[in-house]
């Protein structure tokens, strides 16, 4: 449950350690810290307290930091009981539900990751699709210990904004939410599409890909929410999917039989997790054209 910001100024230093101890992973010496410097005039001082302490810490504690992160889609530390944050975080980008073959290949660069460095392969995972993750992974994996060390610190520094996010309730947010939004435009008859049924699918080469969301778009041809929104928009691979054929023939527009534009995909790629990326249709029965908006 979130906190009201004004409540952990006020509250007493176990409590407030208490309420933020997993905001970094298995480590409350960070809230511990960042409790002797309250009051916080927003989420985004106390989220700077938490973070100074961590960059002043020494090396040995920043290891330990480092080292209290599970691997991903570890079966064995699955069983044993991951975090409740941790296994939220891992489950939301699908890692609970990998094939044969994502398995394998998660099992091979963790593997590898460890044998390097010496310690867990660290991403924030609600910022990626399984595939931008295995990406990274090989990105990752030429770095110098000291590059991958920071690097690793930089990804926890992520995770506990997002877990900050969600659990502190302030007149300020931090700044670690994209949105992806679509708007249809139907430019035979020059008006926005209303009604037109369609579907967000997050695509994945090694398992199966899986639906987000599927929504109509309403009297302004845009969707009543974003297809993603109010979290990172996770880097990878999509396809959006526009039921045409049905609009138009709902309205009474002469179609060939089958139509020409039946089901339009779109298909595109998410770089900017906090970002806006905007992707529309511009549409009649016989031709479409879409740009990258924001």
């Amino acid at each position: 449950m979130s906190k009201p910001l004004a409540e952990l100024n006020a509250c007493s230093r176990d409590t407030f350690v208490a309420a933020l101890a997993n905001i970094f992973e298995h480590s409350p010496w960070i809230a511990e810290r960042a409790a002797a410097k309250r009051p916080f005039a927003g989420i985004g001082d106390l989220f700077a307290a938490m973070r100074e302490a961590v960059d002043q810490a020494p090396a040995d504690l920043r290891m330990a930091l480092i080292k209290a992160h599970p691997d991903l889609a570890d079966k064995t530390q699955r069983a044993a009981g991951l975090t409740v944050e941790s296994s939220a975080e891992q489950n939301s980008v699908g890692l609970d539900r990998l094939s044969d073959a994502e398995y394998e290949a998660f099992e091979r660069v963790n593997t590898a990751y460890r044998s390097k460095f010496g310690f867990p392969y660290i991403v924030c995972v609600r910022r990626h699709t399984k595939d931008s993750i295995l990406r990274d992974f090989a990105r990752r994996l030429p770095n110098d210990l000291a590059t991958e060390t920071q690097t690793s610190v930089d990804e926890i520094c992520r995770i506990a904004a997002l877990r900050l996010d969600q659990s502190v309730t302030s007149t300020d947010r931090l700044a670690v939410s994209g949105r992806l939004t679509t708007h249809v435009l139907d430019t035979n008859s020059g008006r926005p599409a209303a009604g037109v049924a369609l579907e967000l699918v997050e695509l994945a080469e090694l398992g199966v890909s899986r639906v987000v969301t599927s929504a109509t778009t309403n009297r302004d041809g845009r969707t009543d929410a974003p297809l993603i929104g109010g979290r990172p928009v996770p880097v990878g691979k999509y396809e959006l999917t526009f039921s045409i054929g049905d609009y138009f023939a709902a309205r009474g527009v002469p179609l060939a039989d089958p139509p020409f534009l039946d089901r339009i995909t779109l298909r595109f790629a998410v770089s900017e997790p906090e970002g806006h990326l905007h992707v529309p249709l511009l549409v009649t029965p016989w031709s479409y054209a879409t740009y990258r908006g924001s």
